[in-house]
């Protein structure tokens, strides 16, 4: 069966860098609309998904915040219980923990306390403290903490490096911070990070609808994805929290689009779900689609791509997102510590109940990080091993097949999550215990 996927693999990953090879002239519909300039909205950005959890009860070992009581109306999980979820701690056990690897995150302009941040998460933790460096390619934006959109930003830092390390917590991680979220940006930031080879696995916690992307800036993502891929580096990237839409190229409404990057054929695109865990242990119960007060997974088809080879089996329109999925939801969300000042009961030492397919963005890319320790070296393009295991007699070994819910939204029509792969929560989670073995033997 491994040679079987690891055969499979080799032929998407050809068929991937030959559509790389194509631009983007793949579907007549390509980016028509596109504006001029665009900009790139984290999950936490105009409608952050996170909420205050209060300072952590230091008189029990297991319950640290109050939203880990079965009373609470929002329910939150810390590293352990993630960890036990998904089923990371066996690797864990096995002295897999991304020992070796880095991996890089991509955000814009910067998080003051991002330092001070990450060690109060791996002091209330148990963690220990990674490698963590801070790259400004382009130069830094001085912090503006009347900002918005600056707080968004810094918000989604503290997020992805904070659960990134959680998840592989010896393996470096190094921030590639892009002066703004213009589209021109992030996308110098993204190709100091593959050009100077930073790291295994880069995370985009980030992305925007098709349309409202140049198509000059699309050309070059997709040329620099391809870079990377050839380079052995895996892209992993958010697909939103709108559902089937995302915000209009103005900002003033919502429109049915699938989001770029999570959209390339070269990237692995994250949906979100609803996991429910026991709150003390983390043992696994059940999920569902994300789709709640708090937002949806992120989910549709492309304008741009056709079926990559990896999708052809499935008789797809065109491209579809997102590939794998996470937990996402605020109610059952994840502990970020978060030392901006937005308020009162906010600034150092405030911890926030995190959500959104931002989070398992930097988690999905944790876990490639313990691929890579395992397989000893990069393992690049993960997509082909990941739809080769999905559509063996592996799959309910090595994922959570996630058949209930959907991502309409706010009028948007969207879809329905079923059995095997959908565009909402693509394959569904990851049964990390199993499925990192056979994508490092897959590759």
């Amino acid at each position: 069966m491994l040679n079987v996927l690891r055969h499979r693999a080799s032929r998407t990953l050809a068929a991937a860098v030959l559509v790389a090879g194509m631009a983007l002239a793949v579907l007549p519909a390509a980016a028509t609309q596109a504006a001029a300039t665009g900009r790139v909205h984290p999950a936490v950005g105009v409608r952050p998904h996170y909420r205050n959890a209060g300072k952590p009860h230091t008189a029990s070992s297991q319950v640290l915040f109050s939203c880990q009581l079965p009373s609470a109306d929002v329910t939150c999980y810390g590293p352990s219980q993630i960890q036990n979820a998904y089923r990371f701690t066996p690797l864990y056990r096995a002295g897999i923990t991304g020992k070796g690897r880095t991996i890089v995150i991509v955000d814009a302009f910067q998080s003051p306390p991002i330092r001070d941040d990450l060690a109060l998460f791996d002091q209330t933790f148990g963690l220990p403290d990674p490698k963590f460096t801070i790259v400004a390619p382009d130069g830094l934006t001085p912090f503006d903490p009347n900002d918005a959109n600056q707080v968004g930003w810094s918000a989604e830092i503290s997020l992805d490096v904070e659960w990134a390390h959680a998840i592989a917590p010896d393996a470096a991680i190094t921030l590639v911070l892009a002066k703004s979220n213009d589209d021109a940006d992030i996308l110098s930031a993204t190709s100091y990070a593959v050009d100077h080879g930073l790291g295994d696995v880069i995370s985009q916690s980030f992305g925007e609808a098709e349309q409202c992307m140049a198509p000059a800036l699309l050309t070059a993502q997709h040329q620099l994805f391809a870079r990377a891929t050839a380079k052995g580096i895996t892209l992993v990237a958010s697909s939103g929290d709108d559902g089937a839409a995302q915000p209009s190229c103005d900002g003033s409404s919502l429109i049915k689009a699938a989001s770029t990057p999570a959209s390339d054929p070269l990237v692995l695109g994250v949906g979100g779900t609803h996991l429910r865990a026991d709150l003390e242990t983390g043992a696994y119960h059940s999920e569902t689609a994300w789709n709640d007060e708090f937002g949806a997974s992120g989910g549709g088809f492309s304008v741009l791509f056709g079926a990559p080879a990896y999708q052809q089996g499935l008789h797809l329109p065109s491209r579809g997102v997102p590939d794998v999925a996470y937990n996402g939801d605020v109610n059952g969300g994840v502990l970020v510590a978060f030392g901006v000042n937005i308020g009162p009961g906010t600034g150092p030492g405030s911890f926030f109940i995190f959500g959104g397919t931002s989070a398992g963005a930097p988690q999905w890319s944790a876990l490639t990080a313990l691929t890579t320790q395992l397989n000893h070296g990069r393992v690049g393009f993960l997509n082909g091993v990941v739809y080769a295991i999905a559509e063996s007699r592996l799959y309910a070994a090595t994922f959570h097949d996630v058949t209930s819910g959907n991502n309409s939204f706010e009028g948007i029509a969207g879809f329905k999550a079923r059995k095997g792969w959908d565009a909402v929560t693509g394959w569904g989670s990851p049964i990390a215990a199993t499925l990192v073995p056979l994508l490092a033997a897959g590759r």
